[in-house]
């Protein structure tokens, strides 16, 4: 027979989780809201009630704004979502505090998806490897050799971060 759980074990679980939620510390699971700005092609600020939230794309990693196609990413984001209402679906959040999520526009179909579809995206297999449809738009781009696939050595973000980081050699 299982143990019996008190009434006071249960109201003071359910008090934690509305005070975890109250805190912003209880996953979400999704919210809809207004895109406010578009900071590169791999993070955006969404309204959240009143309060623009900052969202990390799930599973891609655009080009940084400095290296080839960073622009294009960075406007295809803005053209696609800037000023509309879109969805959220939250995965987690990240070392910086960003919201990491999949944004689903007004038509159904996945920003994180069309960016990666579109050429200007990789497929970020270290922090999404079971994404299946993100694995097979990134082929399909690369076969197609859409936007930064176009470039016969694309320098992947995370290396091209990597480089930026290193202290330049004195001399």
């Amino acid at each position: 027979m299982p143990p019996r759980i008190s009434r006071r074990c249960v109201l003071a679980g359910v008090l934690l989780i509305a005070a975890l939620a109250a805190c912003g510390l209880w996953p979400r699971r999704q919210f809809s809201g207004r895109v406010v700005r578009i900071l590169d092609g791999d993070t955006i600020e969404v309204l959240h009630g009143r309060r623009p939230e900052r969202v990390r794309l799930y599973g891609v990693d655009c080009p940084e704004r400095r290296q080839a196609f960073g622009t294009v990413a960075r406007q295809f984001t803005g053209d696609t979502v800037f000023g509309k209402d879109v969805t959220v679906k939250v995965r987690d959040r990240d070392r910086y505090g960003r919201t990491v999520g999949e944004v689903i526009l007004p038509s159904g179909s996945s920003l994180n998806y069309e960016l990666v579809r579109a050429g200007l995206a990789w497929w970020y297999r270290d922090y999404a490897p079971a994404d299946i449809a993100l694995r097979q738009a990134e082929e399909e781009a690369r076969r197609a050799r859409r936007g930064l696939w176009s470039d016969p050595n694309p320098e992947p973000p995370w290396e091209f971060r990597r480089q930026s980081r290193k202290p330049a050699k004195r001399r």
